[in-house]
């Protein structure tokens, strides 16, 4: 499961609406063939896996296998047929899978489908993990709304600005390219209008191993002033300038939806000032918090977060530091009791 739990992650900010998924097909010990989903109205994991076999080692290798899938096989007919039939159909005996499907219309019936057919199902292995990276997906399933992660970078002293004269950069080279990573992992960025007019942000992936394969990130601006905006601005004339939107700062939570139902958009990273940032916390729209920490003292004006206050309740939960050079980067969901 943990292998096909790292074929998954291959399919991080590539699939939406459909969720990332990863499959490997075992017999007698000895893997066969693995396979991720590559995007929607593509074929899914447990159909990648199975053609991967068939090549390598022809139909016959699949009879009396196992399949391992990090999320429950789909039973419906879709932009593809349902994984429920192709594993029939392939012969394979035993479907073990890790996170049962969050939509609760089809959760549990890929077990029903299968036992009639002769096949010894398991679920629940390692579910923790595999939900953890189809969290846009449930979310979307479950609400309408897509996964948000705010993104800072900010000094000892919780600044995200240098005073002027010095370097735009908090943090250094590492930690920049962990944020083009994770900037992979979204469909969508979502910026102030107030940064576009002070840094002149590209909110683009430039690594060409990142961008292979994926389109680039709708750039969101909210902004209650889109006049006033510059028109020579990065967004607006760049290779991708038909992926930036202009929307209204006032109901953010309407252009998240709008996201999902418009753009099929279920993972957003914020980059953008304190008071944006605040206003998105203190509105309950932040799902996850990824915080890169400088060492140095900036004793720039912006905070981190530059609101009215979170009142009581909010945490932060599963909290994980990781280093990249020289800082320091914490990732955790944020929560409200």
């Amino acid at each position: 499961m943990r292998r096909a739990i790292d074929e998954a992650r291959k399919g991080s900010g590539r699939t939406s609406p459909n969720p990332a998924v990863g499959a490997v097909i075992v017999k007698d010990g000895v893997e066969l063939g693995c396979g991720w989903h590559r995007g929607a109205g593509l074929p899914h994991a447990e159909r990648e896996a199975i053609a991967a076999v068939r090549e390598a080692h022809g139909e016959a290798a699949l009879r009396g296998s196992s399949i391992y899938v990090t999320l429950e096989p789909c039973s419906t007919h879709g932009r593809t047929p349902p994984c429920t039939e192709g594993l029939i159909e392939a012969g394979i005996s035993r479907v073990v899978y890790a996170a049962e499907d969050p939509n609760p219309a089809h959760a549990g019936r890929a077990d029903r489908l299968l036992a009639a057919a002769g096949i010894a199902v398991q679920s629940g292995v390692l579910a923790d993990e595999a939900a953890a990276i189809i969290r846009p997906f449930a979310k979307v399933q479950r609400s309408g709304m897509p996964w948000v992660i705010l993104k800072t970078a900010m000094s000892l002293d919780g600044r995200i600005t240098r005073p002027p004269g010095e370097s735009m950069w908090l943090t250094g080279l590492e930690a920049r390219a962990e944020v083009q990573r994770l900037r992979a992992s979204c469909e969508a960025i979502l910026t102030s209008g107030e940064t576009l007019r002070r840094d002149n942000p590209r909110l683009d992936l430039r690594d060409p191993e990142l961008a292979a394969g994926r389109a680039q990130p709708w750039r969101v601006v909210l902004t209650r002033d889109a006049a006033s905006l510059p028109p020579e601005a990065h967004l607006f004339t760049d290779a991708h300038r038909e992926r930036t939107v202009v929307e209204d700062r006032d109901h953010p939570a309407e252009v998240l939806r709008r996201l999902v139902v418009e753009r099929a958009v279920s993972s957003v990273m914020v980059e953008c000032g304190g008071r944006l940032a605040a206003e998105l916390v203190e509105a309950g729209l932040v799902d996850e918090w990824v915080a890169f920490l400088a060492p140095l003292l900036s004793g720039g004006p912006v905070p981190a977060l530059a609101g009215a206050g979170m009142g009581e309740g909010v945490k932060l939960e599963a909290p994980a530091f990781q280093r990249f050079g020289p800082d320091v980067m914490l990732r955790a969901l944020v929560r409200r009791d």
